[in-house]
């Protein structure tokens, strides 16, 4: 029997909103949206790029939205990386033994001339992509470098399957133990050494330099961090940071709310910025110190996600925002102001030096990958 008109009337109304509470879901991701919005620009870009195609081009994930077997090819990569031995100069940095700590070792070098610089972003994206090149072209990875949303996850990053401590997680917290809290953010739900996972068996052996961890990670035989300093994997994870200035909103917010790279990136990296979040989520040893972070290896999914972000700004105005920096060549706008045809040398880990102005699309120059899709 058919429906009667207000029974249909009632479906109709229930159907809607369904509907509209679908809708709701699907665009509650802001940052996702102005990464859509964005896109046409992009693919303009595309269409010019001498370099790179879309038959090249490489997609970015989430690691929420990658498979299993993805995550753990792209584990076993890196934990390739971290059992091939060093290519650096026998002796010359006593802790670097293996190749991951070359770029551990090209941070830590650097760390004084790329943070609150004019390179910062451009620096950052062409280190994280020589990563992922190496987990390709020395460990036989097909996939791409994963980001980790940090607003995706603010509320319970451990709860995350990033850190869930799964054998598909990039490992777990560190052992809960009782510790003070930091200048940055109270004591979190870890502290000691990372138990669960791929990585729990890490073994930290360059710094610490700068750190901040409670108990404090014992001293560098060297004063400069290179010195071989054997230790575990420590990790002081807890949402305080992601849920106070790391949410989806607020990184909307950064995207939106700053029309010039100076104020952009100035909010992004201040102590109370996006990129200062991340890192102390993960904080203590050695994702706690500023030299030595890339040592813990959710390094490269935080500052994928940093890329990303930059991606995202660039692309709301991309004509206009693609070929533009501000700052010095030293921390907090030392040093002479820092120019595009300045070079970008991490030669410990990529071999070919490229100027600034060749690093600011994920589209030209070396690079050819694009976030979530093309």
């Amino acid at each position: 029997m058919a429906p009667s008109m207000p029974s249909l009337m009632r479906v109709l109304c229930a159907l809607g909103s369904v509907l509209l509470l679908f809708a709701t879901l699907v665009s509650a991701d802001a940052v996702l949206d102005l990464q859509t919005k964005g896109k046409p620009a992009l693919l303009a870009q595309l269409a010019k790029s001498t370099t790179c195609t879309k038959d090249k081009i490489m997609v970015r994930k989430e690691w929420g939205d990658m498979s299993k077997p993805d995550r753990k090819a792209y584990i076993k990569s890196v934990l390739c990386l971290m059992n091939a031995p060093s290519k650096l100069p026998a002796g010359k940095f006593p802790g670097a033994k293996s190749r991951y700590e070359d770029f551990l070792v090209t941070h830590m070098q650097q760390t004084l001339s790329i943070h609150s610089t004019g390179n910062f972003l451009s620096w950052h994206r062409y280190f994280t992509w020589s990563y992922e090149q190496a987990l390709r072209n020395e460990c036989g990875y097909n996939g791409t470098q994963p980001y980790w949303d940090w607003g995706r996850w603010a509320a319970d990053p451990e709860s995350s399957p990033i850190f869930d401590g799964s054998d598909t997680s990039m490992s777990g917290n560190g052992k809960k133990i009782t510790h003070a809290a930091t200048f940055i953010s109270p004591a979190q739900n870890g502290g000691g050494c990372v138990e669960t996972g791929p990585f729990a068996n890490m073994t930290v052996r360059l710094g610490p330099v700068s750190p901040m961890a409670d108990p404090a990670p014992p001293k560098n035989p060297q004063a400069d961090g290179f010195g071989l300093n054997a230790r575990c994997l420590r990790r002081d994870l807890g949402p305080y940071l992601t849920k106070n200035y790391a949410t989806t909103a607020i990184i909307a917010s950064l995207i939106t709310s700053y029309k010039n790279v100076g104020d952009f990136q100035t909010v992004m990296q201040g102590g109370s910025g996006v990129h200062s979040a991340a890192h102390f989520t993960i904080g203590s040893d050695p994702g706690g110190d500023f030299y030595t972070s890339p040592g813990d290896p959710a390094f490269y999914l935080l500052h994928a996600q940093i890329d990303r972000v930059w991606t995202i700004w660039q692309m709301q105005d991309l004509p206009n925002r693609m070929q533009v920096m501000s700052g010095g060549t030293q921390m907090y706008g030392g040093g002479a102001t820092q120019k595009l045809t300045d070079s970008c040398d991490i030669s410990n880990v990529a071999s070919k030096v490229w100027q600034l102005k060749d690093l600011m699309s994920t589209v030209d120059g070396p690079f050819c990958y694009v976030y979530d899709s093309l």
